[in-house]
């Protein structure tokens, strides 16, 4: 992350912005004990004290929020540093939050749950909280970016790891809403998945914002951000939907995303205006339906963010900056076709029912009186129709000149006041440019536009898969066994001795390994091996990321030595692997016990209650060939109940399971 003592325009920001909700919490905190004592308290003249001081709170309050607000339209610190002449763009500020420290509640999980030593994880914890520290400053541009998703899937692995549907471990997650300050305090990691997400969408629409408008390169980068950062927010409000911050809202986010398309479009516009407006005909039809369609995008964003519940924490500057936006874009269209009707007359050479076409979409209705062709063939109405159209864009223009000044935070912003100033300027001359001796005959309405868009501007979707992260907890094994859903058995130390080049029992799985076919006879058994166990080391060696293969490696080097096995028992399902058992061992078929096949659950009781028999199925190694040959399941391979080749304790079989 960037250095969070640099001193750069966007640091202050977001240290005053942190600053400011501390503020907040403090006055949230007040008024809610005022609140409290004047609910509960019969005195007349405690009533009349909390009741002044509830006003001083409530009036302290607002005046912070507006201060907040100034912050959010603070949008000349985030534009380019280069001189534009632009509209400039509003970004999303970076949502704050509190210090967090993992090393005491993940410990005690890691000891308590996977009973391993957790101090050989001081590491791993230490770079999860400096990955944590470092979003919060992340840099303005890819890598910023990277380190944000990074953080977000390796929340996923802690997730996994280490937070447990049926429990907390004591992690207290703390977030500023952008918008209002409020802080939301949680123990749930969704908290932090979804807060870090919204900044991800923060930051795309900063780099956006960042991007030089004056060049193709940067008006393309700038609108794949403001796409990238709408693609963000509209997966967070699908995928985390009961969020208790406003700012991360459903109505809020659908906002959010609807003011960055439109300002996605807006770049648009300037993209094809950048090279130069041609004063042709066809050019200008163009330009003059993508222009209205920015105009409607942003009436549309206007609109929604003076819906309830939006309207409440939705900062007022971009309400009327939307509405300002929407006025100048609708004017500029009205310019446009202004122009082509004030400049280019009917020629003889030209197509008729081209231009006929391409004039008539651009209304949805033409005045009473009047018809396409014919204003394209008499040069009074043509003129008459042009000046109706630079009378309603003069409107429009006076219209966001008047919004603007309304609004103290837009009124200080000089490059909106120059641009809008300018355009106004530009539609008077025109006007004033036509003749004025039939003004009075100039009684003509000018039809609204058609908003029309070759260039297609939709969310992209967040690209998680590109972002290559490593599991910080990986020692703690593969996460499909090793997660907090699944309660464990401490390791048991388990050591083996060969029998006859045997062990008893088969392995299978992936990683780690597990045992499969235990012989309750045989010395692993009596060690206190079950059926069902992981093997989590061979001889003190870790091995829960290996495979059957690897496993059988290893116990193949040691020859005939004792070893030492490290094995663990899922406490879900251990008490219930003994009664379908089945053993696999060296030199003769897969045998099952009928016995305890055909043994139900209300059969058991009975068995214990009568005297200790011998079961029918001898396990010893001198009846082997007989059990098999008498209480084994039928095979398809004629005369396989005798068996004549001598297989290597090490032979792989083709089976699904490996048999040691």
């Amino acid at each position: 992350g960037c250095n969070p003592l640099a001193e750069t325009g966007r640091s202050k920001l977001q240290n005053q912005r942190a600053v400011l909700n501390q503020q907040i919490l403090r006055a949230v905190r007040m008024r809610a004990g005022a609140e409290n004592l004047l609910r509960v308290t019969t005195n007349n003249k405690v009533r009349e004290q909390v009741l002044l001081e509830l006003s001083f709170v409530n009036s302290d309050l607002q005046i912070l929020k507006e201060e907040l607000e100034g912050l959010n339209i603070s949008v000349e610190v985030y534009q380019n540093a280069g001189e534009t002449f632009s509209i400039p763009l509003v970004p999303l500020g970076l949502k704050e939050t509190k210090d967090v420290d993992f090393t005491v509640p993940l410990k005690d999980f890691i000891l308590e749950h996977y009973s391993e030593d957790s101090s050989e994880y001081e590491d791993e914890i230490a770079d999860l909280m400096d990955l944590r520290q470092a979003c919060r400053t992340p840099s303005r541009d890819e890598a910023g970016i990277e380190m944000l998703i990074s953080y977000f899937l390796q929340l996923g692995y802690v997730e996994n790891r280490f937070f447990s549907p049926t429990r907390h471990i004591g992690v207290l997650f703390t977030w500023y809403d952008s918008f209002t300050g409020v802080p939301v305090c949680q123990q749930n990691l969704l908290l932090e998945k979804a807060s870090v997400l919204f900044n991800i969408g923060a930051l795309y629409t900063q780099i956006g914002t960042r991007c030089n408008r004056q060049t193709q390169a940067g008006l393309e980068n700038a609108v794949g951000a403001f796409q990238k950062a709408a693609g963000i927010l509209s997966y967070l409000k699908e995928t985390f939907t009961h969020t208790p911050s406003y700012d991360m809202s459903p109505a809020m986010l659908n906002v959010l995303v609807k003011m960055m398309l439109a300002q996605a479009r807006e770049c648009v516009f300037e993209q094809i205006g950048l090279s130069g407006i041609r004063n042709e005909f066809f050019t200008l039809v163009k330009l003059t339906q993508e222009v209205a369609k920015v105009g409607e995008v942003y009436m549309l964003v206007n609109t929604a963010m003076n819906q309830e519940p939006v309207k409440e924490n939705i900062p007022y500057s971009w309400s009327k900056l939307a509405q300002l936006k929407s006025d100048h874009y609708k004017a500029l269209a009205h310019y446009f076709i202004a122009t082509i009707l004030c400049d280019h007359e009917l020629q003889p050479g030209d197509d008729e029912d081209q231009q006929e076409k391409a004039l008539s979409q651009l209304y949805d209705y033409v005045p009473e009186g009047l018809m396409v062709l014919t204003v394209l063939k008499d040069k009074v109405q043509r003129k008459q129709l042009g000046k109706a159209h630079l009378r309603k864009a003069i409107v429009y223009h006076e219209e966001a000149l008047r919004v603007c000044g309304l609004c103290k935070k837009l009124r200080n912003i000089d490059v909106l006041q120059e641009v809008l100033t300018a355009a106004h300027k530009r539609s008077l001359l025109k006007y004033a440019q036509q003749e004025t001796e039939d003004d009075f005959l100039s009684l003509i309405q000018a039809p609204d536009i058609l908003p029309k868009t070759e260039h297609k501007i939709e969310t992209i979707a967040p690209q998680f898969s590109k972002v290559k992260v490593k599991d910080f907890f990986h020692k703690l094994g593969p996460l499909t066994v090793f997660s907090a859903k699944q309660r464990w058995t401490a390791p048991r130390t388990i050591c083996l001795h060969h029998e006859a080049g045997e062990l008893g029992f088969s392995l299978k799985g992936g990683s780690p390994v597990q045992i499969y076919c235990l012989d309750p006879v045989c010395s692993a058994a009596s060690a206190g091996l079950k059926e069902g166990d992981y093997i989590v080391s061979v001889g003190g060696v870790d091995c829960k990321w290996l495979g059957v293969n690897e496993v059988l490696e290893k116990l193949k080097s040691v020859g005939k030595q004792p070893i030492e096995l490290e094995v663990i028992s899922c406490q879900d399902t251990a008490a219930s692997l003994h009664s379908k058992s089945a053993t696999y061992s060296m030199g003769m078929q897969k045998t099952y016990s009928l016995i305890c096949l055909a043994m139900d659950e209300d059969k058991i009781d009975q068995t214990k209650k009568a005297p200790l028999k011998l079961p029918f199925l001898s396990w010893g190694t001198k009846n082997r060939q007989k059990a098999a040959s008498t209480l084994c399941l039928p095979s398809a391979v004629a005369g396989s109940s005798q068996i004549k080749k001598k297989l290597s304790p090490f032979t792989l079989l083709n089976t699904e399971s490996s048999l040691y």
